[in-house]
């Protein structure tokens, strides 16, 4: 738990920039024609989480509880600094709903929700599962492997925010391409309205505790390599 008011901070402001951009991206995508808006929210989601993850990655730089719920399976963060990040990512949601709330037209707000996602007609429950489940793994995985890995690449967070471009591009129009628990229940709580919620809470922490799990046990095993497979795994 030490210095841990500034790691709430961080996932504090990390979250809320998440929620009030990527919110007001959908907010404002009734302005647009259905592609250009798809991929206007795709890219504010996926800027703003990179540059916001590169901002706070010497502090914490999760800002999803996917991520968060990933480093704790795997025994790189404390259960009681965990329940600090969780608390940070969901109040910032929140409170960026509710900013969002305030300061944008009423009637676009009622329209949009706040930003929050819906499931598509043309899906059922489980398939949003699954398709958030999907999308977060390969989140999840490119964060073990750009931002955990000792031999990861030093691209900062847009790797990061990419892989989030990507999978509101892919899962986008079908369920609203989530892949955190805390951007999908800010706008909920503040509009009430709690549609689809199970698929954005059990797809994105099973698919980011699988994708941790994978990436720790798989890539990141202390254990000599056979001379003829080369440098796979990162020495201790």
């Amino acid at each position: 738990m030490k210095d841990a008011w500034r790691h709430f901070t961080a996932e504090f402001i990390g979250t809320f920039a998440l929620v009030f951009i990527g919110g007001g991206a959908i907010i404002t995508s009734p302005l647009l024609q259905v592609q250009a808006a798809v991929v206007n929210i795709a890219f504010a989601h996926g800027l703003i989480l990179a540059l916001l993850v590169t901002a706070t990655m010497r502090i914490s730089g999760h800002l999803n509880p996917a991520v968060t719920a990933g480093f704790l399976v795997t025994r790189r963060i404390e259960a009681t600094m965990a329940v600090v990040y969780w608390i940070a990512q969901f109040m910032g949601a929140i409170i960026a709903a509710y900013a969002l709330k305030a300061l944008y037209p009423a009637n676009i707000v009622a329209i949009t929700k706040l930003g929050g996602q819906s499931i598509s007609a043309d899906i059922n429950l489980t398939q949003a599962i699954a398709l958030e489940a999907i999308a977060t793994f390969f989140l999840v995985f490119v964060v073990f492997g750009t931002a955990v890995d000792p031999k990861a690449p030093k691209v900062g967070g847009f790797a990061i925010g990419l892989t989030v471009t990507c999978g509101i591009l892919g899962i986008g129009p079908l369920t609203g391409g989530s892949m955190n628990p805390a951007r999908s229940f800010g706008p909920a709580v503040v509009m009430g309205s709690f549609e689809g919620q199970a698929a954005y809470w059990i797809g994105p922490l099973l698919g980011g505790i699988i994708a941790a799990l994978v990436y720790d046990r798989v890539f990141l095993v202390r254990e000599p390599e056979p001379a003829d497979h080369g440098t796979v795994r990162p020495a201790a």
